[in-house]
């Protein structure tokens, strides 16, 4: 039993690090070759290849959430709790709120244009705002691909092809829902948004270890469902399946 075990956590790590070439040069020209290949067998977490930076999208967003700029991501996560804090612990209403600053606002700007004439300034410049038509389509095309993509996913699960992917989302979408009769929708998004602006950073703080503890976890569920899927799924008869057609 042990003697299966240990092949059973050898064949997950050569499938975790990929098949390893078996012929090395002792010369100083292959040298730098070989350092490179072993970096690149260096294991990432979900497979990353490129820095945490460009995986989310080496952009502004990406800047806030690893804190290249501290202003502004503690402005954005400051906003955020102040938001929270105003819905959730003194029971504030989005579309109250919403009301109230428009009110505000419109109170402001009617009282600045009418009183212009007396204080002998300017009225204020109230922008003609227009909202484009290729840019609503642009963002309408976009939502279609995206909910076709998750339909086409959904199919792909239902189908019973993949029954290690149909496994994982039902265990996802159990944990969902546990985590949603703890806490309403707007306590997820905060917690949710919260992460954002921590994991990444820390996990660019601490990526090597992050990466090597992952990596051992990964083997050790790897081998698990190895076990399992030995002992009890590949015992589940399955129905006949239709053979895909062949270009």
């Amino acid at each position: 039993m042990a003697e299966h075990e240990e092949k059973l956590v050898e064949k997950v790590a050569e499938e975790i690090h990929g098949d390893a070439s078996s012929s090395s040069s002792d010369s100083d020209d292959d040298k730098p070759f070989h350092a490179d290949a072993l970096k690149s067998k260096v294991y990432r977490l979900f497979g990353r290849e490129k820095p945490i930076h460009h995986v989310l999208g080496a952009g502004k967003p990406a800047d806030v959430f690893l804190w290249r700029d501290k202003k502004i991501s503690t402005g954005v996560l400051g906003g955020a709790t102040a938001l929270w804090i105003l819905f959730e612990m003194l029971e504030y209403h989005l579309i109250t709120l919403f009301c109230h600053i428009l009110i505000l606002s419109l109170a402001i700007l009617f009282l600045w244009s009418n009183a212009s004439t007396f204080i002998n300034k300017s009225p204020p410049n109230i922008p003609e705002v227009v909202l484009p038509e290729k840019c609503v389509l642009e963002v309408a095309s976009a939502l279609r691909i995206e909910i076709n993509r998750a339909l086409d996913v959904v199919r792909d699960i239902a189908s019973g092809n993949d029954l290690k992917k149909f496994l994982g989302v039902i265990v996802g979408l159990w944990a969902v829902s546990l985590v949603g009769n703890c806490c309403n929708f707007l306590t997820l998004f905060y917690i949710v948004f919260v992460l954002l602006h921590t994991v990444p950073v820390f996990y660019e703080i601490y990526e090597d270890q992050v990466d090597s503890f992952s990596e051992k976890a990964i083997i050790e569920i790897k081998k698990q469902y190895a076990v399992f899927d030995e002992k009890v799924l590949s015992k589940i008869p399955k129905g006949p399946l239709k053979e895909k057609k062949k270009d």
